[in-house]
């Protein structure tokens, strides 16, 4: 059974699942109903993982302690620091005896197998560091409906049978087929390397674990979870780590500590050549003040002794003067920083992000979510010219409502059987106008989905700002369009309205302006304004309008306006203040009219009341009509781009970089990944943000609150005070080594410090060093 149903997906032939039954048929023998999902018990989840296996993938063993040893080993320097310590060993044993001979070269061992431990310590700390990140970046949630009632899960738990939710913008968690939905439309390009749109549909309802939806949404049956679909099969190949990525500043610093290592060669060589010559010219003399060397009168065994002494001092010299505490400080610095930021809800995906962040001149920043709390309440309703209650609104206007809130929507109701509160789920916005059509309009959510059947939608993307929805009413089969989406738009496709007696008017040019006014009212006052259109339609214009795979967007009647406020993030205010004192300049990019975006900013501090608004406020059209001259002129000047695409915001982020800006942009939806990966550092919301951006960005803000991203900028900056601090210390230490050894070894041919003594110098400084000053 679970290689069937892996292969049906697999190899997508209509047919195959026509002759087993269809959908349905598959759903029933998974014991699934495709209404209410599985039973989702603690007894049926254990059977299907039985059955079917759990939604893992098989990931490479973690590395232990003893690999890292090994590769410790694998360092040159250590190599010939061993060989140095076993030859100065037997020497000294054979020339002192074993009691005495040992001190060197066992010191020397001593010091080694410190300095080897220590950083094999490290780096298998890391590497459990990265199991970690990994770990919680995988923990995504997805929407499933169990035993009637939808619920948001990790896809760890998703079992064959779940019937889950998908939206634009997640990935696809598992192996399914299409049950129902609008529009949808994946990007298997991770799959099978195309990178054309593919619909999906009751014609083709094959969808694939690891596509991503680019378009509409829709209901999937789960049938191939883990390592029995392409995609955990894949995956489980690829290791998701790679420790030994070199971040751009580690680059910098291997290239300075090369040309110190060069350096310190080339005073080792002098050393060398000068030992060499004042110990065959006899200027060398021992304890008692006698001549090393006397020519062909000194035994071979002697000269050996005293040319591996020489050839020891000078490569512990290499040893001492080559810094090789910068990439541990670095690593230290950036490892510990991470810990404190998982403490300050912003789980970092990509280290070398540690390092840009401390420079970052710039933030570009959305509104929802991130500066607000994106817990959105309907406060205001207008039907018509005037603030309106459920009591007062004519009962036909009220059914049409009733029908444009139910109807077009892709979020839904759960009423508990018992005591417990209603449950709404979809998105901030849907929940809110779902919230009060069932509170405030007595809307009965499901006895309207039965009495109508959906025709046709078209499904709400950032671009269009609007969604609609064709139906037919069962009683008397007429057909109605509904529209939903922001005011402004909506507006425009209006040629009448609702009074609040529920009289159809003429929507003229004059009337409409004072409908604009109210909207711009109703943003002046921080709230987002929705507008609710309806029509009815004949048979010919719904075939022609599916047809064409439109909806009607002319002719409409405004049936009314909704506020929903969003308040501001306790803190923000704060935030903003503190990262503007810091001299980093906060620019707010949101798809919110003018009015909404200057009231948001105003309150969150990123505008002030007494500040010049002339290139302070943009709207997005003409941001981009601009010459290019004018953009890289005013683009520093600009607080708030409103009304903003896609385009716009990446737009913004390109003339910032050009102007030499390190710019940060924070972002949750599918339109704000060019500006992610365009940007020096992409920090996407961990609560709010879909996959899509979770993939694009460097770090994941947890609580999706501004508050921690000035947190973020403080580690950053932490970061590279403390990496300068370790390079000031350490090239301090390295450069008074060199001179003193080379200084000593001119003048009375021996350095004041042995071998051995530098070795453990190099430890405490190396190690002892770097902790203190990374983690302070």
């Amino acid at each position: 059974m679970r290689r069937k149903l892996t292969k049906l997906v697999e190899e997508k032939k209509i047919e195959s699942l026509q002759n087993i039954g269809g959908v349905s048929k598959v759903a029933s023998t998974l014991e699934t109903n495709v209404e209410y999902g599985i039973q989702g018990d603690v007894e049926d989840i254990a059977r299907r993982h039985e059955a079917f296996g759990p939604n893992k993938y098989k990931t490479p063993p973690t590395k232990s302690f003893f690999h890292f040893v090994v590769e410790e080993f694998k360092d040159h320097s250590i190599l010939i620091n061993l060989g140095s310590a076993a030859s100065s060993l037997a020497f000294g044993i054979k020339q002192n005896g074993i009691k005495q001979g040992w001190y060197d070269g066992g010191s020397i061992f001593v010091a080694l197998f410190l300095v080897i431990v220590v950083s094999a310590i490290f780096h298998f700390r890391q590497n459990r560091q990265f199991d970690k990140l990994t770990e919680v970046s995988n923990k995504i949630q997805i929407d499933a409906v169990r035993a009637g009632r939808r619920q948001q899960i990790s896809i760890f738990e998703i079992v064959v049978g779940d019937v889950i939710f998908l939206k634009i913008g997640d990935q696809v968690p598992a192996d399914g087929l299409f049950l129902d939905g609008h529009s949808l439309q994946v990007d298997e390009s991770s799959m099978t390397g195309e990178s054309d749109r593919v619909e999906v549909n009751c014609s083709h309802p094959f969808l694939l674990s690891g596509t991503k939806v680019i378009d509409g949404n829709a209901r999937m049956l789960v049938t191939s979870v883990g390592m029995n679909t392409k995609w955990g099969e894949m995956m489980s190949s690829i290791s998701s780590r790679n420790t030994n990525h070199q971040t751009p500043l580690q680059t910098r610093l291997k290239e300075l500590t090369s040309s110190i290592g060069k350096l310190g060669l080339l005073v080792a060589f002098h050393v060398l050549i000068i030992l060499f010559y004042r110990y065959f010219k006899g200027n060398i003399k021992d304890e008692n003040g006698n001549k090393e060397f006397n020519g062909s009168t000194t035994k071979v065994y002697d000269i050996l002794n005293a040319v591996v002494g020489i050839l020891a001092a000078a490569i512990t010299i290499v040893e001492v003067v080559t810094p090789k505490g910068f990439p541990m400080a670095v690593k230290l610095t950036k490892i510990y920083s991470t810990k404190k930021m998982m403490a300050d809800q912003a789980m970092v995906r990509k280290l070398s992000a540690c390092e840009t962040i401390g420079s970052i001149t710039t933030i570009c920043t959305d509104k929802t979510g991130t500066l607000t709390r994106n817990k959105m309440k309907v406060t205001k309703f207008w039907l018509g010219k005037a603030p309106t209650t459920y009591t007062s609104i004519a009962p036909y206007i009220l059914e049409l409502l009733q029908e444009g809130v139910a109807l077009n929507t892709t979020g839904s109701v759960y009423w508990p059987t018992s005591g417990f509160e209603i449950e709404f789920s979809g998105s901030p916005t849907e929940q809110a106008i779902l919230s009060w059509a069932v509170l405030e309009l007595n809307m009965k959510m499901e006895q309207l989905k039965q009495s109508c059947k959906i025709l046709y939608v078209e499904a709400f993307n950032s671009q269009k700002k609007r969604s609609g929805v064709i139906t037919r009413r069962k009683i008397d089969n007429t057909i109605h369009v509904y529209w939903k989406g922001d005011a402004e738009m909506i507006l425009k496709m209006c040629s009448s309205y609702y009074d609040a007696s529920g009289i159809m008017k003429d929507l003229d040019d004059s009337e409409k302006l004072k409908f604009e006014q109210r909207i711009q009212g109703m943003a002046a006052s921080s709230l987002r304004c929705i507008a609710f259109a309806h029509k009815q339609i004949s048979e010919e214009d719904q075939e022609h309008d599916m047809e064409q795979k439109k909806i009607e967007e002319d002719g409409l009647t405004l049936l009314g306006l909704v506020g929903i406020k969003d308040p501001c993030r306790p803190g923000v205010k704060k935030a903003v203040e503190d990262c503007q004192n810091a001299g980093v300049n906060i620019q707010m990019i949101t798809g919110d009219n003018v009015f909404t975006a200057k009231a948001i900013a105003t309150e969150c501090g990123i505008l002030r009341f007494d500040q010049d608004m002339s290139g302070a406020v943009v709207e997005g059209i003409e941001f981009r009509n601009y010459t290019p001259e004018e953009r890289m002129e005013k683009v520093d000047k600009i607080c708030v781009l409103a009304r903003s695409s896609t385009f716009d915001k990446l737009l913004m982020v390109k003339c910032l970089k050009q102007k030499g800006h390190v710019v940060a942009v924070t972002g949750y939806c599918t339109n704000d990944s060019p500006a992610l990966k365009e940007a020096y550092v992409g920090l996407s919301m961990g609560i709010q943000g879909i996959e899509v951006t979770k993939e694009s960005l460097d770090i994941v803000i947890l609580d999706d609150d501004f508050a921690s991203v000035a947190k973020i900028l403080r580690w950053g900056r932490c970061v590279y005070k403390n990496i300068q601090k370790f390079i000031q210390f350490q090239l301090t230490a390295n450069i008074v080594a060199i001179i003193v050894n080379l200084v000593a070894v001119i003048y009375v041919s021996k350095g004041p410090l042995t071998g051995v003594q530098l070795l453990w110098v190099n430890l405490i400084t190396h190690t002892l060093g770097a902790l203190a000053l990374a983690t302070e």
